[in-house]
């Protein structure tokens, strides 16, 4: 050891910071996957992710929307803008809607389901009348309310099928009779398959395929045994099946699928340009309003598809984008109702949820060439106030059922002026608790000691 001048030792000088000790197995990457997961886990977190989301795959579509449809607009001597001031005035309804739906109570939610269910079929008996409703595309399933404005009854038909039978199910569950197979299928499957049969009168099977979707996603969460599951899915595919070989259009539409050349006749023209759209974007793509394919090559690419014009205009990196949105929805939609305690808003969450993952999934899947074209849209973002309309209310839905958890309650009243939130022994601003788990407890003692 080195000594002074004195001859006493000193110790020798340190050079360097000091090494810090860590906890075996403790690292970075360790500790920011922690604080991922601690922000992921908040209570808010479905509130943000399908208020975020839903807004910007809207936004996003309006965008597209007025690049896909200028050159058709002008093919049939309309001003440029036609078709996005009607997608515009439909998203701003629609806002209005989803603003409405997530201020309502779920008591409310399931007054409205009656009325709906019943009025949706009505309008869809107005479709089959000569006169009234309106044939587009082959399909009849529409009815003109004046102008250029048309309603499709079958659009809120989804979301009557989907608040229906929550309330339904719901009620079942509280009585205890879901463990009987006839109260599980009675009468859900029957109006379902009564809605199918309004639907397929006028000719629109992709419509049907998320309606069936829709009934299977509540038959799953209502803890449908396999056999019984099994059984709905073998009748509903057979008729499906017979439906679709007695149709020379949808047999040739599922000729289709993954299809490189046009074909004899130029069936499978509409599939090869949605192929040629993707392709041609290459990572980043042409650049907003620069497609090729819109003018005139690719048929309806301003509603079922825009996903490849996106793809032509904005790239690998716009479709992945899509693409994330549309799943951080549907995660938020499967954590709401995975987390609440009300069999009402877990039915009706899985309900919305599969009802827009499952028409994303048919839509995507169509334009990529891996599914035949069912001819729906991609929901919040292709052109359609029918379709765009119910869907918001949908939303508003979902964002009210991610606010009445206990403790994103909590966490929502803390958000508050301070001014607002006072100390219970004096003024001030009250002390935040320790974690949001410590939140949920106390938000469901609290109710359980009201109830």
């Amino acid at each position: 050891m080195p000594s002074n001048r004195t001859g006493r030792p000193v110790a020798p000088r340190v050079t360097g910071r000091p090494a810090v000790s860590r906890p075996p197995g403790d690292n970075p990457v360790r500790r920011l996957y922690t604080r991922a997961r601690r922000a992921w886990d908040r209570p808010l977190t479905a509130y943000y992710l399908i208020l975020g989301s839903s807004m910007l795959i809207t936004v996003l579509g309006i965008v597209m929307v007025y690049s896909a449809s200028q050159i058709k607009a002008l093919q049939l001597s309309l001003p440029g803008t036609y078709f996005f001031r009607k997608q515009f005035l439909a998203a701003v309804l629609g806002t209005v809607l989803l603003l409405i739906a997530s201020r309502m109570p779920s008591k409310l939610h399931r007054a409205l389901a009656y009325p709906m269910l019943l009025g949706s079929v009505f309008l869809m008996v107005l479709v089959q009348i000569p006169g009234i409703g309106v044939a587009v595309n082959g399909n009849q399933n529409w009815i003109s309310i004046g102008g250029p404005f048309q309603l499709q009854p079958s659009e809120f038909g989804k979301l009557a099928l989907v608040l229906w039978g929550a309330d339904l199910l719901a009620r079942k569950q509280d009585k205890r009779l879901l463990t009987q197979w006839k109260h599980m299928l009675v009468p859900l499957v029957p109006v379902a398959f009564m809605l199918l049969g309004l639907i397929m009168l006028g000719g629109d099977m992709g419509t049907a395929i998320i309606l069936t979707a829709i009934l299977f996603g509540l038959l799953w969460l209502a803890g449908a045994p396999t056999r019984l599951f099994a059984g709905v899915l073998a009748i509903a595919g057979t008729i499906g099946l017979m439906l679709i070989t007695t149709s020379q259009n949808r047999m040739a539409r599922l000729a289709c699928i993954g299809a490189t050349e046009p074909g004899p006749n130029d069936t499978c023209w509409q599939a090869v340009h949605g192929i040629y759209a993707l392709a041609s974007g290459g990572i980043f793509g042409s650049g907003l309003g620069a497609s090729v394919e819109k003018w005139g090559q690719l048929p309806e690419a301003h509603t079922d598809f825009i996903f490849a014009i996106t793809g032509e205009e904005l790239g690998l990196a716009g479709t992945l984008s899509v693409l994330a949105l549309f799943a951080a929805l549907g995660y938020a939609g499967i954590r709401v109702a995975g987390r609440t305690e009300d069999p009402f808003v877990r039915y009706a969450a899985g309900g919305v949820t599969t009802w827009i993952t499952a028409q994303a999934v048919i839509n995507i899947g169509a334009v990529l060439g891996l599914l035949p074209i069912a001819g729906v849209p991609l929901p919040l973002f292709s052109y359609g106030g029918s379709a765009l309309l119910p869907t918001m209310f949908a939303i508003g839905l979902l964002i009210a059922f991610a606010r009445e958890d206990p403790a994103a309650r909590m966490a929502l009243a803390m958000r508050q002026p301070r001014f607002g939130r006072k100390r219970a022994g004096g003024s001030g601003t009250s002390r935040r608790p320790r974690s949001w788990n410590t939140m949920r407890r106390r938000a469901s003692a609290r109710s359980s000691g009201e109830r």
